[in-house]
């Protein structure tokens, strides 16, 4: 599996469901045996490298949100404020 094979999951997933949580992104991956698109954070918890992070952006930025506290991605509503990160 390649960066834009784990990208087009990605998207896949999100459109099927309307959102998507880092969570499941990182079971797929793990669960795959494609632990090269993880890293380790300070936690010592599994998450996805800046390189899968960036591809997924330049592919989504226009339409998709990122929810912060609860880790997942969304489609883009007209309530949502400029920039990546949305409220909920």
């Amino acid at each position: 599996m390649n960066l834009d094979q784990v990208i087009q999951w990605m998207l896949t997933a999100l459109e099927k469901d309307e959102c998507l949580y880092q969570e499941d992104v990182v079971d797929y991956l793990v669960k795959q045996n494609q632990m090269d698109f993880l890293k380790e954070n300070q936690d010592g918890n599994l998450v996805l490298k800046l390189s899968v992070n960036s591809a997924f952006k330049k592919k989504t930025e226009e339409t998709v949100v990122w929810v912060k506290p609860d880790r997942y991605w969304r489609y883009r509503v007209p309530e949502d404020e400029p920039g990546r990160e949305a409220r909920g």
